[in-house]
């Protein structure tokens, strides 16, 4: 290349504006399937995008409190009503984006003992670990769970709340717990633990994703350009090969 039409070049890229990364707080249930879908958004010409994942109750009170954040995910509606109780996100403005569905989880060795004993809450269960079921969204559908079953009792004294469900899955597979109430799509990304027990949707309150665009941003086009392909045909694909339900299969009970 000559040098002047190399200087034109780099002209015109030093006049084409940087594109700033837009910040997306997510369930960190959703971690490794949005990592992918960032590369496919941007293989399909969109934005770059930056991820914070955690529990949906911490997110949503950095959200609160004024954390610079553009779109938000939760794992349930509870923690997307409380952002929008506060004025964070416009009344009505989330849209459900998967659903998941619930398994006890144990180390492959367990499996099979789990498999037989929880139901009849067998001693040989001693520790269970869920989300924290006063704030973290896998832990209250947890807690319900247990409690639909008639084994709320019986595993109360049991039950390990952990921070997040990520964590309730680490505990079962550092041998912390015997068991764990997480997310199917969580157990397909463990090399240790298993699902001993895969829960019907229907035994379960529906677990429903909502995503929505934070009030605050100073992105609104580009959050707004993101949430429209989670509900692509392409973000659906992805999201389905790591175990994400539609977000229709969250049946009301």
């Amino acid at each position: 290349m000559r040098p002047a039409a190399l200087l034109a070049v780099l002209a015109f890229a030093a006049s084409v504006p940087v594109q700033e990364p837009i910040t997306v707080s997510a369930a960190i249930s959703l971690s490794d399937a949005f990592e992918e879908l960032a590369k496919v958004y941007a293989q399909e010409g969109g934005g770059p995008v930056r991820f914070n994942f955690a529990g949906s109750n911490v997110l949503a009170r950095q959200i609160v409190n004024g954390a610079p954040v553009d779109l938000f995910v939760s794992a349930d509606e509870a923690q997307m009503a409380a952002v929008e109780k506060a004025g964070s996100v416009r009344p009505g403005a989330a849209v459900p984006i998967v659903s998941n569905q619930l398994v006890v989880a144990a180390l492959s060795d367990r499996v099979e003992a789990i498999r037989a004993g929880f139901a009849s809450a067998s001693p040989d269960i001693r520790r269970l670990a869920i989300g924290d079921p006063a704030a973290v969204p896998a832990g209250v559908y947890a807690a319900a769970y247990l409690k639909s079953r008639g084994l709320g009792a019986a595993y109360e004294s049991r039950i390990v709340p952990t921070a997040n469900v990520r964590a309730a899955l680490a505990a079962v597979e550092n041998g912390g717990t015997d068991a764990a109430i997480v997310y199917a799509t969580d157990v397909r990304q463990s090399t240790r633990a298993r699902a001993a027990i895969l829960i019907p949707v229907d035994q379960a309150p529906p677990i429903v994703y909502p995503a929505a665009v934070v009030e605050a941003t100073k992105h609104r086009q580009a959050a707004e350009r993101f949430l429209a392909f989670l509900q692509s045909p392409a973000a659906r694909d992805v999201l389905a090969r790591h175990g994400f339900l539609p977000a229709g299969d969250a049946k009301p009970r």
